[in-house]
């Protein structure tokens, strides 16, 4: 059988990157002339964002909400020169690939952000799959983007487990039926990711690498990696 899998996001799991969507999102409002506060937006970011534009701003038309996605994406491509990987992460995608398993990109970033951020982790040679936007209809928390990362690594759901920073990630997760591992670095509490339904949580990347052997990953690697 294929390796178990381990999926992981990426913006604010392994690349610095939430506040730069919560800004650039927010420029994008005030183009258009909507007053959104930035705490609303970073609630929502990791969330599909033609939802997160209907939950902010449920009174824009349809081509205002597409406007303010071209702009959101005009924005942040602009600061993708601030993209920096979050500590541990670079080393955490080495070692679960050294474990024997696959280390797998599930996240719902359009093709251009993807390409950006690919070019931060520098990882591809050792990543055996990955997903982007182009692969569902809507993301998180849909349960599309975890499904196909699922099917790209051609592992069943019981022989994978979900890193992600957004309790988006968790429901997505938990609705394809695969355990979610929380990390703080995207900005959202310990305990709001617990209560949505992750197996644990950890600080950040480096925090779930210190642990990593003791933790649900460590477990996984135990239940089906031969050896």
């Amino acid at each position: 059988m294929t390796a178990p899998a381990v999926l992981f996001d990426i913006d604010g799991t392994l690349i610095d990157s939430n506040y730069l969507h919560v800004h650039a999102w927010q420029r994008a409002f005030d183009e258009e002339d909507f007053d959104v506060e930035a705490w609303r937006i970073h609630r929502l970011i990791g969330m599909d964002g033609s939802k997160l534009v209907e939950t902010l701003v449920p009174d824009a038309s349809d081509d205002a909400a597409d406007r303010l996605k071209e702009l959101n994406s005009r924005f942040y491509m602009e600061l993708i020169g601030l993209l920096r990987p979050l500590p541990g992460a670079l080393r955490l995608l080495d070692v679960v690939a050294e474990m024997g398993m696959q280390a797998v990109l599930a996240t719902s970033a359009p093709e251009d952000e993807l390409d950006a951020l690919r070019k931060v982790l520098q990882r591809d040679d050792l990543v055996s799959a990955m997903t982007s936007s182009d692969d569902v209809g809507t993301a998180k928390p849909q349960p599309g983007i975890v499904e196909v990362a699922l099917k790209r690594a051609d592992v069943p759901a019981e022989r994978a487990v979900f890193v992600g920073d957004a309790v988006w990630d968790v429901r997505a997760a938990k609705r394809a039926g695969v355990e979610c591992i929380g990390v703080e670095s995207g900005g959202i509490d310990r305990h709001l990711l617990l209560s949505e339904g992750a197996v644990a949580v950890y600080s950040n990347a480096q925090d779930l690498l210190d642990q990593l052997h003791d933790g649900p990953i460590g477990a996984l690697a135990a239940k089906y990696v031969q050896r």
